[in-house]
């Protein structure tokens, strides 16, 4: 698809949905692309919303990433793709860094948010000092996957490579991880650690639900309730698995997302 306002070449999946649904766009998170991150959803909720994924910008179909990785870019990224479609309003659906995406969403163009469905996310990624060192750690490693792709190919990426060990997805999704660029993966890596929300994240003012993820230790569970505590109003909806549960937990992964998408969109 060719972005409005000159804003490059994306991929985005499509289903169509019910006459007059409405609209949830799914943003994928930081090792994932599109299709792996929500492959397991797709019908379920194309029963009741039109759905459309989005692959970020510098991803492996996503537009050309020129200049400093910056999560503002993807957020009028998903309006673009919004403006392209014709769409006024729409539901920004984000897991992990998508979940950020999805908020600045709101903060950047609060008048075409209907609503939020953050999952496995939080306002704030780096907090302990150990993850702060790691961090600020992150310019040298993506120096180092440019010099060396191959071997960071390796790395980066393996925990959800192994997610899908003995799977009959397995290959497709081995072939899709090897889209990436480690390098600009490693870079949005580094653009998420600088993001925060606490400052903005309590004057959402449109109808919220948080997927927590109750036995995650990437994106700890208290954060993830923290994030759900600052939003007025925001609705939580459990779902029993780890940051991976979309790819080893999908029916439960499916059903609190539906769930999630059918609170904000209610009335």
């Amino acid at each position: 698809m060719e972005l409005a306002g000159g804003r490059g070449t994306t991929f985005v999946r499509e289903v169509a949905g019910p006459p007059g649904a409405p609209v949830v766009v799914l943003l994928h998170g930081l090792t994932a692309v599109a299709d792996l991150n929500w492959f397991p959803v797709f019908d379920a909720l194309g029963a009741e919303f039109r759905v459309l994924s989005v692959e970020h910008r510098g991803y492996a179909r996503g537009p050309v990433l020129a200049g400093r990785c910056r999560l503002e870019d993807l957020a009028d990224d998903v309006v673009a793709v919004a403006d392209t479609l014709g769409l006024d309003r729409f539901v920004p659906v984000g897991y992990s860094m998508g979940g950020a995406v999805a908020q600045l969403v709101w903060r950047r163009h609060p008048g075409r948010v209907e609503g939020l469905v953050l999952g496995g996310t939080c306002s704030r990624f780096p907090v302990s000092a150990r993850e702060r060192f790691q961090s600020r750690m992150l310019p040298m490693a993506v120096a180092a996957a440019r010099v060396a792709p191959s071997v960071a190919a390796h790395f980066v990426g393996s925990t959800l490579r192994a997610r899908f060990a003995g799977s009959p997805y397995a290959p497709w999704a081995v072939a899709e991880l090897a889209r990436h660029r480690p390098a600009t993966m490693l870079a949005w890596a580094a653009a998420l650690s600088r993001f925060s929300s606490q400052a903005w994240i309590g004057g959402v003012d449109v109808p919220t639900a948080v997927v927590v993820t109750s036995r995650d230790v990437l994106v700890p569970t208290d954060r993830q309730l923290s994030l759900a505590a600052a939003i007025p109003g925001a609705r939580v909806v459990d779902v029993d698995g780890d940051h991976g549960v979309f790819i080893t937990g999908q029916v439960a992964f499916t059903a609190a997302l539906v769930e999630a998408c059918r609170l904000v969109t209610s009335g």
